[in-house]
C-alpha cells in the first residue's frame, strides 16, 4: 500500500521551485498574508529554504525570513515537537566554533521561535541567554552578540517571565561603546522591570544614538534615550524630562 500525504504535502512545490516562490513570499507587500502563506507550507521542506534566507543580501528578506521560521517551527512543534527540537539544534550549532561558520541570523531565529513557541520557551530560554554569559556560552563577535540581544529582546517582549533572573547580563551591553548594542540592550530590558539596571539606563536616558530594531515585522528606527526612558517607566522610576 503506497505511503499517505496530506492534499499538502502533495501539491506543495519542491526543491528550488519551493525556494523561489519562498524568496517570492518574503518579499510581498502584504507580508502578514505572505506569512500565512509560507505557513502553510509543510515545516520540514520550507526550512532549509528559510535558513539560507538568514544570510540574504537585502535586510528586510533576512528580518522576514527571522520571522517565518518562528512561525513556522512553532508550528511544527504542535505537531512534531521532535523535529522543531532538531531545528533548534541546528541553530545552537551555528552559534558552535565547530560548525566552521558563523552563525548569522540564528540568534535573531532562536528568540523568534522561542517567543512564538512556549513549550520550546521553557525549554530552551536558557540557552539563549547563555550568549551573553560570561559563564555560559559567551559569543565574543560584536555582530553576533547583537544578534543575541535582538532575540533576547524579542523573547522577554513575548515572554518576560523568562528573563526575571538574568537581568543583570545584560549590564555590560548597556554600556557598550556602539549604538546598536546599548540600544538592543535597553530595548530588552523594558519587559523586564529590573531595579539590578536602573542606574546603568538612568544613564542612558540623555543617549541620543539611533539604531534600526526590527518591530512588528517592520524595520524602525529607536533612540536609545527613549528605550531607556521606556523601561525606567516600567519600574516607575522617571518622572521627568532629563533631555
Amino acid at each position: 500500500m503506497p505511503p499517505s500525504h496530506s492534499p499538502l504535502e502533495t501539491i506543495a512545490p519542491k526543491g528550488r521551485r519551493l525556494k523561489k516562490d519562498v524568496r517570492r513570499l518574503l518579499g510581498e507587500d502584504n507580508f502578514p498574508l505572505a506569512l500565512d502563506r509560507i505557513a502553510q507550507f509543510p515545516p520540514r521542506r520550507v526550512v532549509n529554504p528559510l535558513f539560507s534566507f538568514l544570510y540574504h543580501g537585502d535586510p528586510m528578506v533576512r528580518w522576514r525570513a527571522v520571522t517565518a521560521m518562528g512561525r513556522v517551527v512553532s508550528r511544527q512543534a504542535e505537531n512534531d515537537m521532535a523535529s522543531a527540537q532538531n531545528i533548534i539544534r541546528r541553530l545552537m550549532w551555528n552559534l558552535n566554533d565547530e560548525s566552521g561558520g558563523i552563525g548569522w541570523g540564528s540568534p535573531e531565529a532562536l528568540g523568534d521561535i522561542l517567543a512564538c513557541s512556549p513549550p520550546l520557551a521553557r525549554s530552551y530560554h536558557r540557552i539563549l541567554i547563555s550568549y551573553i554569559d560570561p559563564a555560559g556560552n559567551f559569543l565574543e563577535h560584536e555582530g553576533l552578540q547583537q544578534g543575541v540581544l535582538w532575540g533576547l529582546g524579542r523573547l522577554f517582549n513575548a515572554r518576560p517571565e523568562t528573563g526575571t533572573d538574568c537581568a543583570g547580563l545584560l549590564l555590560p551591553f548597556l554600556n557598550a561603546p556602539d549604538t546598536t548594542r546599548r540600544g538592543l540592550a535597553a530595548w530588552a530590558a523594558v519587559p523586564l522591570a529590573s531595579k539590578t539596571l536602573r542606574d546603568p539606563l538612568d544613564s542612558l536616558v540623555g543617549d541620543n544614538g539611533v539604531l534600526q530594531v526590527y518591530v512588528d515585522m517592520s524595520l524602525v528606527e529607536k533612540r536609545v534615550g527613549d528605550l531607556a526612558r521606556k523601561a525606567l517607566q516600567n519600574l516607575g522610576e522617571i518622572t521627568y524630562d532629563k533631555r
